[in-house]
């Protein structure tokens, strides 16, 4: 999936596939994640948010499942 690099002190870049619904976010230490079944609406929300890890703390991250896959 292709990520866009993103202005944030933990995340290094943020991807989504809207056929899947799966955001896929990179990390400042590496790890890739992606988060499953994300409207469309949140990653618009995260893309335009200021604070890039805080709008992912607040409204994806315990709300959805995820995995890391490296």
């Amino acid at each position: 999936m292709y990520r866009t690099p993103v202005s944030s002190t933990n995340i290094c870049s943020i991807g989504y596939d809207s056929q899947s619904a799966i955001l896929e976010v990179e990390f400042t230490s590496g790890d890739v994640y992606q988060y499953f079944n994300i409207p469309e609406h949140l990653y618009r929300g995260l893309m335009s948010a200021s604070s890039k890890g805080q709008f992912l703390n607040d409204y994806i991250r315990n709300s959805y499942r995820y995995q890391k896959i490296s």
